[in-house]
């Protein structure tokens, strides 16, 4: 099993899933700028979206979308408790959650990369990701995760692409839980190992 990576990217949710269930598994980089692998691949041959992440499964199929291979290797280790099982209503709480983090975190976030936005459109943005981070706030109240108390694929997810803030300057002293939420995922064995073997830290 292969992930195709980019440091720091949403395809870090995947790589704390691969050690946090103890996949053996290996690590491709992506400049993403140029479609490259480190290895020197035309990235566009594995995910013609030209995005990571792509995870390249042991029979040779390469799948794509980050809740898809979130739930793909939490499914292929149901024992290591990161989703609950199909069918059941607890299952479709945690998809809920991958969506929400799709659509209403990951998106208006990733906006902010593109430094041409207009400012108008990025105070649109944050003041949007604002409402979300309220409504986060609320959710994780009493909670150490967002389904309770066991870490899932989609904190694995929320860590992610709330992690971008420090990298956005996008102030999050207004939300102390949230900020709260960062360092006890970030002091995750899983979290530390993916976020050194990124070159995130030390």
């Amino acid at each position: 099993m292969k992930l195709y990576f980019a440091p720091g990217a949403c395809s870090m949710a995947p790589h704390i899933v691969l050690r946090e269930a103890a996949y053996s598994f290996e690590l491709e980089k992506v400049d993403l700028a140029r479609k490259q692998t480190e290895s020197g691949e035309n990235y566009m041959n594995i995910n013609p979206k030209g995005y990571v992440p792509a995870l390249r499964l042991d029979d040779g199929e390469v799948l794509t979308e980050v809740a898809v291979v979130l739930q793909y290797l939490a499914d292929q280790k149901p024992e290591s408790g990161l989703a609950p099982k199909l069918g059941t209503k607890e299952r479709y709480r945690l998809m809920e959650w991958l969506n929400f983090v799709s659509s209403e975190i990951h998106k208006p976030f990733g906006s902010l990369f593109n430094s041409k936005i207009p400012a108008e459109w990025r105070e649109n943005q944050l003041e949007l990701l604002g409402r979300r981070f309220n409504y986060l706030t609320e959710q994780l109240n009493g909670k150490l995760y967002l389904t309770g108390d066991q870490f899932t694929v989609a904190d694995a997810y929320l860590f992610t692409v709330l992690n971008w803030s420090s990298l956005l300057k996008v102030d999050l002293k207004k939300w102390s839980r949230l900020q709260d939420y960062i360092t006890q995922v970030a002091a995750r064995p899983s979290v530390e190992e993916a976020m050194r073997a990124e070159g995130l830290c030390r």
